[in-house]
């Protein structure tokens, strides 16, 4: 799937194209959504508004990780030094990540999917599963587990990655880092920032919802995202990324959640990384009409997809 047989050079430059502005209107809007929803359920708290915000700000923090992967593209704004600094303190720390870490981990997903060697076939390479083995995966997440031993491995992991990046690879005693360039500290220190914004506007116990989504919704949404994006699909290991990498079109209802930032617009994503999301969904459109999709297959909902990752009995 050649760019030069589907788009002119014309074309290309005007889906590449980034834009501070339009940039700035994607990360405040869904930070918009995140104190809406606060708003909401701080105004009218009981159960039913507890599940639907933890269920939805599960979504919103897909939609800062999408923006954290945008900003590692450098693509979700036009200077370099926003995708940087908001990309991290305003998409990626928020959601327990860090951009740097993350960009290159995930470039390197770019460079080599279709290959053994991609990094995160793991995600998706046992795909289809048998049903059972489905629903314990997504109990696991629903309980919490998935959240915890993110947060163990952060906390354990995360500051050798750190140091040897920011030696060059070559940092043979990180333990010798001093407290300030501890990256987990960064981390709790992003935390704990946001307990004190949502405690000042809204109250302290809305922080605990935005943990309890974390731990639970938001792991459960980000596997529903993997295997939508990747699992069952024609071939994994074919360079063609209509064959390793699947668009799915999202029912209205699951637009707020699963598919923030157009984040379901995979295929193109691969097919040209350096788009904005903002322009995937023209992308998909302009490709389809084109005929580049006349043998692929596009999913229509996520439920769809799901039965599709599942063995049959």
């Amino acid at each position: 799937m050649k760019i030069a047989d589907y788009l002119t050079k014309e074309e290309v430059q005007y889906f590449t194209r980034k834009s501070d502005i339009r940039g700035f209107r994607v990360l405040l809007s869904n930070w918009f959504y995140i104190f809406a929803i606060f708003t909401v359920v701080y105004l009218f708290p009981n159960p039913v508004t507890i599940l639907l915000s933890i269920i939805l700000i599960g979504g919103r923090q897909l939609g800062l990780a999408i923006l954290m992967h945008e900003c590692g593209h450098r693509t979700l704004f036009k200077t370099p030094e926003l995708n940087d600094k908001l990309g991290q303190w305003f998409c990626a720390m928020p959601v327990m990540s860090n951009q740097p870490l993350y960009a290159a981990g995930h470039l390197r997903h770019h460079q080599l999917a279709g290959t053994i060697d991609d990094p995160d076939l793991n995600n998706y390479k046992d795909f289809p599963v048998e049903a059972e083995s489905f629903k314990r995966k997504i109990w696991r997440d629903i309980k919490g587990e998935t959240g915890m031993k993110l947060i163990k491995a952060v906390a354990s992991g995360v500051q050798t990655a750190f140091s040897n990046k920011s030696d060059g690879g070559n940092n043979s005693n990180p333990s010798k880092k001093s407290l300030k360039d501890n990256p987990f500290l960064h981390l709790v220190f992003a935390q704990l920032i946001l307990f004190t914004v949502f405690s000042l506007v809204f109250a302290p116990w809305v922080y605990l919802i935005w943990v309890v989504s974390f731990l639970t919704t938001f792991m459960l949404i980000i596997r529903l995202r993997q295997i939508a994006e990747h699992a069952n699909v024609p071939d994994l290991f074919d360079l063609d990324p209509r064959m390793n990498t699947r668009t799915t079109i999202p029912r209205p209802w699951e637009r707020m959640i699963f598919t923030p930032n157009w984040v379901n617009y995979h295929l193109e994503h691969h097919f040209m990384a350096s788009v904005p999301c903002y322009r995937l969904k023209a992308l998909h459109q302009l490709l389809k009409a084109r005929g580049a999709y006349e043998n692929t297959q596009i999913f229509h909902g996520y439920a769809s997809v799901m039965r599709h990752a599942i063995k049959e009995a």
